[in-house]
């Protein structure tokens, strides 16, 4: 099998409880697929009696693929190796009719989640400028996260507070959802742990069909993930999870890392096997990243190795500002291609926010280096994708209220505003979908002649395709459509300037629907909006494209490049300002351990760097070196400046990098309230702000304060801004102004 020590003491394990801790590069996709291969070959485990679940479409793939190679294909045509999303909507299609929806509901995306939000707000007459829509939508995915369902919403909060008002939000949400016979994607998890706790003859049926359970990435799990997990192990208790704490980086969303920290108490006479030895990186690389993930307490103690080279050390560049930190990696890109005789797509510039992109992106077309991006604007996203799929969604399951209104004056056939919001309000009086009225509108005689006949047109339309839908080839669907509406026109009429690019996108997307007539077993309408529901932006990632990867650091998680640049790397951006402020040392501790993932994402080589100044809402304020780096050992690091200092500028040291050195007293000032100051001033603390106040930001425009804190003399004030963002700021930086 060619496995080490401790990987085959995995594989060979069979029952009880089993966790895997596995550490960066450590091999565990090797181990899951030979682990699976193990309990089919040996012992006689039918492939349908084994749940695997990833956390990406991709991973899956890959898992399907690995696993195949050693039993064969056709052995697992039964088995489940799916993510959460695509195994929850197996099961509720079979069962929804148990919850109230049809087996053909709809799954909406972000997009339709705020149309409705809207609708919402309007319904119960909420001010739209306290509760943002993007705000409010993050508030249920929480709750939603945890399991909190809104009658407990409603439940733990008085009447009259903001937690109460946005219980009555998520409660009324989750109405029109169920109206539209759609579920967002935190209830295709949530509807199946309802489905499981209400009908137990359906929970004890899969618990009896999987009587093997394996999670990987358990660290990334959160609430109503780890409940349905053990709902279905509960039986059999051979539940195998694989994952590495250090690498618990998306608690912003929802993940609990008391999960896999505390998977022994929740599962009696667990086995715990470490993954320790590394087969990515180089020892110097290896060596940095253990040092730096040691300094948090909330972990489980693993240190990892490797048999590979020393290799070189880790290069840090002390730069000007952004722009030459810029300047400075594709330089060294340039330079590196040529020395290690390498290609485009062995790079890749991992960062902390995607607002560093920008100058990244420029220098890369300035140098002509291609390069591909990752966290722009999705492809099914884009708006004339969207109204071809609401198209697609409204043939599919006609009491889909957002997709019809969006269609119904696509391409312009003269229903305005004022004859849909009749029809609205006639569904929200009767409780009847707008497409049930629509087909009958004419015996509801709430319009003339005109734009009646307007609206049956359009019915007919819709009636047209579901015949042509019947044949289940939805590539002739998708033409059909298009064809008949003729879109491509409409296209070059309405938006002249960028029709080549949409014409492309739709020609993309036809291409897709031919694809999947191609490979899928059993096409049909409904599976393919569900695969393209599910697909997730890094699953498009194409290793074989030859480009320099710019990307995230939490959308690097699980990649690997030959060489990694991390820029900003300073206190205030990384770790982020939050995180060094809040009380609470767990955003902390994972800001460190989203530096962990970075270092190891890297195999031969690493630079990182940091500035002496940033600009910052248009001003130029000092920064400083992130105390990360002072965490490195001094051994594995090679530091380097790339400008001439001036005579006032801090001077850099090695014992500065010290392994020795407290990572809070170094020859830089205290840098919780170093970073980020104005180089002419630093202006008073502002107390001037209260909560309900209208204030306006010159960069996120106009919001309402919806709370004030005061931290070691700093004013912080939340504010949730028109666009949907809630940003907290300090208001010595922020330049606020009232809006009288």
């Amino acid at each position: 099998m060619n496995l080490n020590a401790m990987q085959q003491k995995a594989v060979l394990h069979t029952n009880g409880p089993l966790l895997i801790l596995a550490g960066a590069g450590s091999g565990k996709t090797k181990v899951l697929t030979q682990r699976i291969a193990n309990l089919i070959e040996k012992h006689n485990v039918r492939p349908w009696e084994i749940l695997a679940i990833t956390f990406t479409n991709k991973a899956a793939l890959e898992m399907r693929e690995r696993v195949g190679t050693i039993i064969g294909e056709e052995m697992l045509k039964d088995m489940w190796i799916s993510t959460f999303h695509s195994m929850c909507v197996r099961i509720l299609r079979r069962y929804s009719e148990q919850i109230g929806y049809t087996r053909y509901f709809t799954i909406y995306d972000p997009a339709d989640q705020k149309t409705i939000i809207k609708d919402v707000l309007k319904e119960l007459n909420i001010n739209e400028k306290l509760f943002l829509a993007g705000a409010v939508l993050s508030d249920i995915s929480n709750k939603k996260n945890q399991f909190i369902l809104p009658k407990q919403a409603l439940r733990a909060n008085k009447e009259g507070c903001r937690e109460h008002t946005l219980a009555r939000i998520y409660d009324k949400y989750q109405d029109k959802l169920y109206e539209n016979n759609a579920m967002d994607f935190d209830d295709l998890l949530v509807n199946v742990c309802i489905l499981f706790n209400n009908h137990s003859d359906i929970l004890e049926f899969y618990q009896r069909k999987f009587k093997y359970i394996l999670v990987d990435e358990y660290q990334d799990t959160n609430g109503v993930q780890y409940e349905l997990v053990r709902q279905l192990a509960s039986k059999h208790q051979n539940l195998c999870v694989v994952g590495d704490d250090d690498q618990s980086i998306y608690g912003w969303r929802g993940a609990d890392i008391s999960n896999i920290l505390e998977f022994e108490k929740d599962f009696a006479n667990t086995t715990v096997i470490k993954l320790e030895q590394n087969y990515r990186s180089t020892k110097n690389i290896l060596r940095a990243a253990n040092e730096v993930v040691k300094n948090n307490c909330d972990r489980k103690e693993k240190t990892l190795f490797t048999e590979n080279e020393i290799g070189e050390k880790i290069e840090i560049y002390e730069v000007q500002n952004e722009y030459k930190e810029a300047e400075m990696i594709t330089a060294q890109l340039l330079n590196d291609i040529n020395k290690y005789k390498k290609e485009y797509k062995d790079f890749a510039i991992l960062y902390r926010t995607n607002a560093q992109s920008r100058i990244l992106e420029e220098k890369m077309i300035q140098n002509s280096i291609p390069y591909r991006i990752f966290g722009g604007i999705r492809f099914y996203e884009r708006k004339e994708i969207k109204d071809l799929i609401a198209y697609l969604k409204t043939i599919a399951n006609e009491q889909d209220d957002i997709a019809v209104k969006r269609i119904i004056n696509i391409p312009r056939r003269g229903i305005g505003a004022a004859t849909i919001d009749k029809i609205q309000q006639l569904s929200n009086k009767h409780k009847i979908n707008f497409y049930d009225i629509a087909k009958n509108i004419k015996q509801f005689q709430i319009l003339g002649t005109t734009p009646a006949n307007k609206i049956l047109s359009f019915v007919d339309l819709i009636e047209d395709f579901k015949i042509i839908e019947q044949e289940d080839d939805v590539a002739e669907l998708l033409h059909e459509i298009i064809t008949k509406l003729d879109y491509i026109n409409f296209i070059k009429e309405t938006e002249p300037e960028d029709a080549n690019d949409r014409i492309l996108n739709i020609q993309e997307l036809v291409s897709k629907a031919a694809l999947y007539m191609q490979i899928a077993e059993m096409p049909s309408l409904n599976n393919f909006l569900e695969e393209i529901a599910l697909v997730a932006d890094i699953d498009n990632y194409d290793q074989d494209s030859n480009s320099v990867i710019l990307m995230t650091l939490h959308s690097a998680k699980g990649l690997e490049f030959p060489i990694v640049f991390m820029p900003g790397f300073e206190d205030g951006l990384f770790p982020s300002y939050m995180s060094i402020n809040d009380e609470d040392k767990t955003k902390l501790e994972e800001e460190r351990r989203l530096c962990y993932v970075g270092i190891t994402r890297a195999k031969e080589k690493l630079y990182i760097l940091y500035t002496n100044e940033r600009m910052i809402f248009g001003e130029s304020r000092k920064a400083g070196a992130s105390r990360f780096l002072n965490e490195l050992p001094e051994e594995v690091i090679d530091i380097k400046t790339a400008f001439k200092k001036q005579a006032n500028s801090s001077t850099v040291d090695k014992t500065f990098f010290s392994k020795n050195t407290s990572p809070f007293k170094s020859k830089f000032p205290d840098k919780s309230n170093y970073l980020y100051k104005k180089i002419d001033n630093i202006p008073e603390p502002i107390e001037e702000f209260r909560a309900g106040d209208t204030v306006t930001h010159r960069v996120f425009g106009q919001g309402i304060i919806i709370g004030v804190m005061k931290t070691k003399g700093e004013f912080f004030v939340t504010i949730s801004f028109e666009t949907g963002d809630l940003k907290k700021l300090n208001t010595r930086f922020a330049k606020l102004k009232k809006v009288r």
